[in-house]
This record gives structure tokens, sequence and C-alpha cells, in this order.
């Protein structure tokens, strides 16, 4: 079954207002990778932030975990490490397991080749030492290590 934008149980968010996709997608770093769209320009970001995030992240059929496991897989075949780094926290932010994250990225193997899962599992591999690395108390947070060029 479809479910067309002009569809009454379609919500999107308030103009302005964070959809719950992109909330959970980008945590913390929503206004940084927001602000990095925006200054490549600004019709680009609100392209990316209105339609992929606020319209069909929004649409029922699929919860946001698969969603984020598909997005991952999809990055992968593009060859696309920054974005991919974003869904990949985005995937464990909406509830995948590193376990299940880890078997969609070897499911690339037979239809994108061991160099696309190794790159894969290396933006993995680097977001998960990120996150399990302490912070010190006296420390302002950081971009995680390779997040300047992470986009959506």
């Amino acid at each position: 079954m479809l479910f067309p934008m002009s569809d009454p149980t379609h919500c999107a968010p308030e103009p302005g207002g964070s959809s719950v996709a992109r909330q959970t997608i980008f945590g913390s770093q929503e206004e940084r990778i927001l602000a990095r769209l925006s200054a490549l320009d600004p019709d680009l970001m609100a392209y990316i932030r209105d339609f992929a995030y606020d319209t069909v992240y929004e649409r029922p059929g699929l919860d946001l975990k698969t969603k984020e496991l598909l997005a991952c897989v999809l990055l992968v075949s593009l060859g696309s490490p920054g974005e991919l780094r974003t869904h990949l926290r985005g995937a464990l932010a909406a509830g995948a397991t590193e376990q299940e994250v880890r078997e969609a990225l070897l499911l690339c193997i037979p239809y994108l080749g061991f160099p696309r899962a190794v790159a894969g599992f290396d933006q993995l591999q680097g977001l998960l030492a990120a996150r399990d690395r302490p912070r010190q108390p006296q420390e302002s947070p950081q971009p995680e290590p390779g997040a300047q060029g992470e986009t959506p």
C-alpha cells in the first residue's frame, strides 16, 4: 500500500520544527550538519532537511531502524563515507544493535564487493571508537574525527 504525501496520516513537522527521524539520526550533530549543508547551499540544506528527512523518513511502512539500516547499505554502495557515518550513528540511535549493523554491512559483500564492505566497516570502527573514547571533564565537545566532511 502506498502512502501518498497527501495522506492525512503523514505527519511532517511544523515549519522550522525537527522531525523525529532527523532528531534521532542527527542527534547532537543536527545543528552542525545543517549549518554545514547550508554553507554549501541554503537550498540544498532545505531540500535535504524538508524532503529527505521531514517527508520521506517520516513515511509509515518501515520503522526508523530499518530505514537507517537500508540507508547504511545504500551509502556503502555509493561509497559515501561521511554520509555513511551519519547513518551508522543514526541506525544505532534508532535501536539497531551493533551486530545488526555489522550484518547489514556483511550483506553488502556479495552485491558490492569486499572493498565497499571494508570501507563500511572502517567507518563503523571509527564511529564506535569515538563513541567509546572517554571525554575529559574540562574538554568541550568536539565533532567526531572525520565529522567535518560528514553530511547526512
